[in-house]
């Protein structure tokens, strides 16, 4: 990675780190509601109110019966966005 003297290196690391955070709460959300975590865990409840703030847009976007494909697509494609977003944002950066 090329370091510039105004810092655009570590600017789009960070993005691309912040991105990819977001993207992991998102992931570990789906993967606890899949696994049937424990709802009266501490630790599920602030990843499962996490994963609601940062897919608030997307909740329940789509209408499939079954609860399961709700959440996987819903919070799934939140979390694609994020990646998405915040990876090409961080190479625009990069590129200044």
């Amino acid at each position: 990675m090329t370091t510039h003297r105004n810092g655009t290196g570590k600017a789009s690391t960070a993005v691309a780190i912040v991105a990819d955070v977001l993207a992991a709460i998102l992931a570990l959300w789906i993967l606890m509601y899949l696994l049937s975590a424990n709802p009266d865990n501490d630790l599920v409840q602030v990843v499962r109110e996490s994963a609601r703030w940062l897919a608030g847009w997307s909740h329940d976007l789509f209408t499939f019966d079954a609860a399961w494909a709700r959440v996987v697509a819903g919070y799934g494609l939140a979390a694609v966005v994020y990646l998405l977003v915040g990876h090409i944002a961080a190479d625009r950066i990069r590129r200044l």
